[in-house]
């Protein structure tokens, strides 16, 4: 049962006021505003509990987190209720993405009691080394702190509550203040009351985690500048990230800011795949284009293609395709308003043909189809540029030349595909070293859309798709960002951490 209330270290508090949640469908619910005091409670409770919950054994908070997933699963079909209900999501798309969540918390566990993330390294004492003696030196990754967690629109599980960067800290021993997003706030205390069974169940420090919902911008301002967080996750707007990241780095005290803000994940059909399978690539890229409504952070938005019959023939396809897919339920008003101005923005652009027109008004979406020469593309750095939605633009490039420069323009990507056979690959070869500096992640022959929740995963790349390109926020090296590396110089055994005696 929902108490429309704030989790703060265990206890249910009311706000300064109340919010209604904005459902697809449904009655609207009211849910406690968030305020910067209670941001403040949120906070100092998470310090005073992180000696206890860092000191905890991996086995320990191994346990935890399988706990909260199985807290979640009970509630599954609470939590699959209303999250319909808020989201428009179909039922079958949160049930999946409910066992990426719970999923990625046993994955984390996992990964935790094996013990490698912890790099640990020792350099034995050297006392007759010459001209000078070298002492015992060992090394172990600590948990930072208290960090702060911004719910995600797009996903409200996998990315929010206990999606991927609360889970992640967690794991690293690390207390998390969760800003809940004001899109699913019934899903999101639902996740919370399973988080705090699983404190209940395993004794954690009730401070180790809380739960803020909603609030106007002051909450998030708040929480980033607290002298007590010591990191931050976001998932969301480069607008938003941006000022977040922004006043992370104005602190007195300035702290990694690990925002994804997103990217338009270009694909580049070369030739021989070109010549061989444009109506297949066509219409996988009509179906990637339009899952979930185009509300993935890593949905294929720019196709580039060199101009000529095989590029008719991938656009006549892709117009086909896209036209046969129906209005969908976007995930906020606000979302359904910027995929309408971003649509503006390409159709007013110079140079763009559209190939597919549609209605979409209020919360819909319908998908639109541009194409755009590559020397009008070049010439304007807004065509590079996301729109959250199932929009596509086809980049007609002259030759493979072409093809290299507009690979070379791009901004930072979260991913980059390559279609291609085995004809392509000098051409491949050619683009690789360029989309290695440009993405983190670089596909053969598929679509980006979905992201497989595993060691080897990066989610993440250069700006603006991520404020750091040495971090991901899905997989088990996530942990690492909330981790820094401490050496111990001739401390008796005594003294030193479990993991590292």
């Amino acid at each position: 049962m929902l108490t429309g209330q704030h989790l703060i270290a265990g206890q249910w508090l009311p706000g300064n006021g109340t919010f209604l949640s904005s459902p697809a469908t449904g009655e609207p619910k009211a849910f406690a505003v968030g305020t910067p005091d209670l941001v403040d409670q949120a906070v100092r409770a998470a310090e005073a509990a992180f000696a206890a919950y860092a000191a905890t054994t991996r086995a320990q908070r191994a346990v935890f987190l399988e706990t909260i997933a199985d807290e979640i699963e009970a509630r599954g079909a609470e939590i699959t209720a209303i999250g319909t209900s808020e989201t428009g999501l179909p039922s079958a798309r949160l049930e999946g993405e409910r066992g990426r969540t719970t999923g990625q918390l046993r994955l984390f566990a996992s990964h935790i009691r094996k013990g490698d993330y912890l790099d640990r390294r020792i350099d034995a004492a050297l006392p007759d080394r010459k001209p000078l003696p070298r002492p015992e030196i060992r090394l172990m990754q600590r948990p930072v702190g208290p960090v702060a967690v911004f719910g995600a629109s797009n996903f409200p599980l996998a990315f929010s509550v206990a999606g991927g960067d609360t889970a992640s800290a967690l794991a690293a021993g690390c207390p998390v203040v969760v800003k809940g997003h004001s899109a699913h706030p019934g899903t999101g205390e639902i996740v919370a009351q399973a988080i705090l069974a699983a404190i209940t169940a395993c004794g954690v420090p009730e401070g180790a985690f809380s739960l803020v919902q909603g609030g106007k911008r002051d909450v998030g301002e708040a929480l980033v500048q607290h002298p007590l967080i010591n990191a931050v996750g976001f998932t969301g707007s480069l607008g938003g990230g941006r000022a977040l990241f922004d006043l992370c780095a104005a602190r007195a005290n300035p702290i990694p800011f690990f925002g994804e803000l997103g990217s338009v994940n270009p694909m580049f059909l070369l030739p021989q795949a070109l010549a061989a399978r444009a109506a297949a690539i066509a219409t996988g890229w009509a179906g990637s284009l339009t899952m979930g409504a185009g509300q993935f952070c890593t949905n294929p938005g720019i196709a580039v293609v060199i101009a000529g019959e095989h590029a008719d023939t991938f656009v006549a396809t892709a117009q086909a395709a896209l036209a046969a897919v129906g209005p969908q339920t976007m995930l906020t008003d606000g979302i359904a308003q910027a995929y309408r101005q971003g649509r503006d923005r390409i159709a007013a652009a110079t140079g763009v043909q559209s190939v597919l027109t549609s209605v979409c008004d209020l919360r819909n979406a319908t998908p639109y189809l541009f194409e755009v020469s590559g020397d009008d593309w070049l010439a304007n750095h807004a065509l590079g540029e996301e729109v959250f939605g199932p929009l596509g633009l086809i980049v007609r490039a002259r030759d493979f030349a072409q093809m290299q420069a507009i690979a070379a323009r791009l901004e930072g990507q979260l991913t980059c595909t390559l279609h291609l056979d085995a004809g392509d690959h000098a051409a491949a070869q050619a683009l690789l070293p360029v989309l290695e500096r440009k993405a983190g992640r670089i596909l053969a022959n598929g679509f980006p859309t979905g992201v497989e929740v595993c060691d080897a995963m990066v989610h993440g790349g250069p700006y603006p798709a991520s404020t750091n390109f040495g971090a991901t926020s899905v997989g088990t090296m996530s942990i690492r960002r909330w981790l820094r590396p401490v050496s111990y110089q001739n401390l008796p055994v005594e003294l030193l951490p479990g993991d590292l005696a």
